[in-house]
């Protein structure tokens, strides 16, 4: 029966624990997977239809356009193609004169000058009025709005791989101290019960930034690198529980084998196949997946870790006498 409602157990003893701080914190895209998308040239922006948030965008796409006519003092692109053209003629007119010595070195040197610095004022791509994407990915975020003039240089929206992420954990300056021993993180995800080992996503810790101001004052940022496994929403925030080294000979057991009953903490200890007793615990530390106990059950129990509302459920159906799952 036991098995068949998903009760499983675990046989306590001496094992190491790893040590945890539970703070808040923040999933960030990685800035290496990050890109911001910029105006070319200046003008109306107009988006293609397709362009919208949570959009996949490839590498080189077209994402908007970008058109200064009817905008007063003209497509300055137009203008630069211009002094480009002039600059060419120039020049193409000088070359073969210097060549036969008709004109002197500085005119022809100028000559030169004004080309490569009207080359320089004009781009193919500004005066196209094309806005690519830098990197494949999803947009993030769009700054301006359709029909919205932009400058050269305005940022026009982001764009994010989120195949590699960074977590921002905001440590309270009074345990600055222990920032350094930080090693692991579990994070507590907001949106589900579940809780994730950075471990199992090749999480690392950023280092150098323990110095580093939060956004909020009065906290100071430890940072891990992460593999998104489809699981993290860039921007969200989430419960961190940071992992310091591990301590020996401590008695844990997971989160789930606790049974909370008006304030007490409780677990049930496996008798036999059909028996269960339960037992009064006193916890200590936790670290998001398991929790230190520090009196109530002994090395070599045999206590249920999963399924441990079905046997709640079992003891309160009024069939069960007190401490045991199973009527003698």
């Amino acid at each position: 029966m036991a098995e068949r409602f998903g009760v499983t157990t675990e046989t306590v003893g001496y094992t190491p624990f790893n040590d945890a701080l539970k703070v808040s914190g923040e999933i960030l895209p990685s800035p290496a997977d990050a890109a911001t998308i910029v105006a070319p040239t200046s003008g109306i922006i107009s988006f293609s239809k397709s362009f919208n948030l949570g959009a996949h965008v490839r590498s080189g796409a077209t994402i908007a356009g970008i058109s200064a006519t009817g905008v007063s003092g003209g497509d300055k692109n137009l203008a630069a193609k211009a002094n480009l053209d002039a600059a060419k003629r120039e020049l193409d007119r000088l070359k073969p004169l210097y060549d036969e010595r008709l004109v002197t070195a500085s005119d022809y040197n100028s000559a030169v000058r004004a080309y490569e610095e009207a080359k320089a004022g004009y781009s193919m791509a500004a005066a196209a009025g094309s806005v690519t994407s830098p990197i494949s990915g999803v947009v993030t975020a769009i700054d301006v709005k359709q029909g919205q003039y932009v400058e050269v240089g305005t940022p026009i929206a982001s764009v994010a791989t989120s195949q590699r992420l960074t977590l921002r954990a905001d440590v309270p300056q009074r345990y600055y101290n222990r920032t350094k021993s930080f090693n692991g993180a579990i994070i507590e995800l907001p949106y589900s019960n579940k809780t994730v080992n950075i471990d199992s996503l090749g999480g690392q810790r950023i280092v150098s930034s323990d110095n580093m101001a939060a956004q909020s004052p009065g906290y100071v940022p430890v940072f891990f690198s992460l593999d998104n496994n489809g699981e993290f929403i860039a921007g969200s925030g989430v419960d961190v529980y940071l992992q310091s080294d591990s301590s020996d000979n401590v008695i844990s057991v997971p989160m789930s084998a606790l049974s909370e009953q008006q304030g007490q903490y409780y677990v049930f200890v496996k008798l036999d196949d059909e028996c269960y007793r339960k037992a009064l615990v006193s916890t200590g530390r936790s670290n998001g997946n398991r929790i230190e106990i520090k009196s109530g059950i002994e090395p070599g129990d045999n206590i249920v870790v999963t399924g441990t509302t079905t046997v709640r459920i079992a003891e309160s159906s009024g069939n069960i006498p007190e401490g045991h799952s199973h009527n003698h």
